[in-house]
């Protein structure tokens, strides 16, 4: 049966969802995980909540699951170690070199990729598995389809969103929270930026990016059918109420294998919905009826619905732990019952000597229905097995007394977890950093940007869109000709299972060309592209964001790698480079990866190549820019530049330095490629420096 996981943003929030009939909650703990505006748990409080969860048969996740630094990787490893320790089941871990840390330090606790890494087909199940999780997060924008491929093939668990907020922006590959306003959400603090409006040519004050809430409960039978091991709930940041609501309805509906009534779904309606729900990516019926925003005309029905589930979960208790009772009572001996739950834990409690019956004789029947009364626990009876001796009488109240004790004593022992003792984690030796001045290397994204010219500056790598290469041979001669000059096929951020047979064929191009290597953002193509025979490149996509991160995309076989540009320069200065490694350090940087099409929800048709981008409400503009699969990358409306800072940048240990070209036209990118060679005075009208003084928060 499906498990039920559900958000806890506070200690409240675990007593709403396991109340709610959660199988398993999802709780932050420490400072490194995505809902760091929740309440999250402290030490004391999350310790008590495993033991809450284990007294009724629950289970409870440590969400650990942000990109962390190499000063804080210390801190973040034990909080896994405390969360383990205490009591919790498995982490949920977005930094693949945190997991890396973790695997060393607690090698049995279980982990979880987390939806933040970006994995959504079978490939990127597989090499989060071979890295050592026990379970993957799959991405939100999958389609039914695609989400039975690939559970009925992962080598591990699989868990899918079900129910909440959904993002624009696929989990882990959004930064525009982070670049616009230092707010990272790959750190936790999402400013929610795509909750805005936005206009485009000649409309204003749309919300082109604000997604409705997700809802596929009437799904769940069929989600079950396509293998997935475990439903997810959304929600630490809304309130315990919503959670209880939510989890409720969830729960009848796995457990009682039904659909929601019409007023359950009023209900889920009323605890939290933005202009009502969408199943448009498990559908696959992408398009404007998937947005919406958040009303505020529903307060008072609201208020008194969630008001109705705080009574509920404060002052009930779900009976959800079976146990069983076996008794007897015999003249002139204390009457006798054990009990025992589906763990192994049991309990057995004497009460009086019976009396013989004046008035009303004890029966069997009579001790069952007493046994079965455990309402007010945890615990639900599925059974009594007992005998009693005819003629004799007992007080209903000394019966209820050993039934309670009985109860209690099982309670004390499911609270019980046996020592765990983690082990140390141990970063390695640090690497010096080399001295040699960073190589330039560039990247178009149409191949209408190249030129003579810009080949005859010698860049040392040029990378393509893999998608464009089937009619570049021309344009790319006086590369291969420059004899400097290593090309590397860009492949598309996201690709689907369904759509690997067009990824073959790009290779495929590629390697008739020449071209040796390959430039992925994808932790499921690394594997792929290697045992393909190409030399792969990782790219800004896999937040690598410190240390250990580095070592782990060096064992999956990268020859370099591109750092986050979330980071500051003194950071990337202390990464221990183990492979080459290279940054962002002109362009208009990628806010936004969406399976959403901006273009067409905009224009009503496609539009690609006369669509200028989204303004916000102060007119600043976005460029939006078509991607492989009619998706889309929205691009931050100021370049990045550094080449008047190339002291600094020089000074920190890279391989390289990339100028990223989306926009501009070949004599810009001529241009720009020969200041950054020292060549010439371009500068761009307004720029930025990024993240790389400032950094995040």
């Amino acid at each position: 049966m499906l498990e039920i996981l559900s958000p806890a943003g506070s200690f409240e929030g675990v007593i709403a969802s396991v109340q709610g009939g959660a199988d398993a909650v999802y709780a932050g703990f420490g400072s490194y995980n995505a809902r760091i505006g929740a309440k999250n748990l402290t030490r004391d409080e999350f310790g008590r909540a495993a033991e809450y969860c284990r007294v009724r048969g629950a289970k409870i996740y440590a969400a650990l699951n942000t990109l962390v630094s190499d000063r804080e990787l210390p801190e973040a490893v034990d909080c896994a170690k405390a969360a383990w320790t205490l009591g919790a089941d498995a982490v949920i871990v977005q930094d693949i070199g945190l997991m890396r840390a973790i695997r060393q330090a607690v090698p049995s606790m279980p982990v979880h990729a987390s939806t933040q890494m970006s994995i959504h087909d079978l490939d990127g199940a597989k090499t989060a598995a071979a890295m050592g999780a026990s379970r993957v997060v799959l991405a939100r924008e999958l389609s039914r389809g695609e989400i039975r491929h690939i559970c009925k093939r992962s080598p591990v668990e699989t868990e899918v969103f079900v129910h909440g907020s959904l993002c624009m922006c696929y989990s882990g590959q959004c930064y525009m929270s982070a670049v616009i306003g230092r707010r990272s959400g790959n750190r936790g603090l999402c400013a929610q930026p795509c909750r805005l409006n936005y206009g485009t040519e000649g409309r204003a004050g749309e919300y082109l990016l604000s997604l409705k809430d997700n809802c596929l409960v009437a799904y769940l039978r069929e989600l079950e059918s396509c293998g997935v091991t475990c439903v997810k709930i959304e929600g630490r940041m809304k309130r315990p109420e919503y959670a209880a609501i939510v989890t409720g309805i969830y729960t009848r509906a796995v457990k009682l294998r039904r659909d929601p009534s019409a007023g359950e779904m009023r209900a889920l309606v009323s605890a939290f919905s933005r202009q009502g729900f969408t199943d448009g990516y498990y559908t696959g019926e992408l398009g404007p009826a998937m947005f919406g925003v958040r009303e505020e005309d529903g307060g008072r029905g609201d208020e008194s619905v969630l008001s109705a589930a705080k009574k509920g979960y404060m002052n009930g208790e779900i009976q959800r732990v079976p146990v069983r009772f076996v008794g007897g009572v015999r003249a002139g001996e204390p009457a006798k019952i054990a009990a025992a739950d589906e763990a192994g834990n049991t309990a057995v409690a004497l009460g009086e000597i019976p009396e013989s019956a004046f008035h009303r004789e004890l029966t069997a029947a009579m001790l069952q229905t007493q046994l079965h009364k455990t309402g007010g626990t945890p615990f639900r009876c599925v059974g009594v097995k007992c005998t009693v001796e005819p003629g004799l009488s007992m007080p209903v109240a000394s019966i209820n007394e050993m039934r309670r004790g009985l109860l209690s004593e099982l309670m004390e022992k499911r609270k019980y977890l046996e020592p765990r003792e983690p082990g140390e984690f141990t970063a390695g030796f640090r690497l010096l950093n080399r001295e040699d001045s960073p190589a330039v290397a560039v990247q178009v994204t149409r191949i209408a940007q190249l030129s003579e010219a810009m080949a005859a500056l010698k860049p040392q790598m040029l990378y393509v869109p893999a998608e464009e290469l089937g009619d570049c041979g021309e344009a790319l001669e006086p590369f291969w000709k420059n004899g400097e000059t290593v090309i590397a096929a860009v492949l598309p951020r996201v690709v689907h299972d369904g759509e690997k047979r067009a990824l073959a064929g790009m290779l495929a191009i590629a390697r008739g060309l020449g071209i040796t290597d390959v430039l992925t953002g994808n932790l499921g193509q690394i594997v792929a592209a290697g045992s393909a025979g190409f030399t792969v490149r990782g790219d800004f996509g896999l937040n690598i964001f410190n240390s250990q991160s580095l070592r782990v995309v060096k064992d999956l076989g990268l020859r370099s790698a591109t750092l986050s540009f979330e980071l500051r320069l003194e950071q990337i200065r202390d990464i221990s480079k183990g492979i080459d490694t290279e940054i962002i350090t002109y362009g208009r940087l990628p806010l936004m990866f969406t399976e959403n099409c901006v273009i067409k929800n905009s224009m009503g048709v496609c539009a690609c190549d006369n669509f200028s981008g989204i303004k916000d409400r102060l007119g600043v503009s976005f460029p939006v820019i078509r991607s492989f699969g009619c998706r889309n990358t929205i691009l931050n409306s100021k370049k990045l530049f550094m080449a008047d800072k190339r002291q600094d940048t020089s000074s920190i240990g890279l391989w390289a330095e990339r100028l990223l070209f989306t926009t501009e036209n070949a004599n810009e990118c001529l241009a720009v490629l020969r200041r950054y060679l020292g060549l010439g005075d371009y500068a761009p009208g307004g720029f930025t420096r990024g993240l790389y003084y400032k950094g995040v928060e």
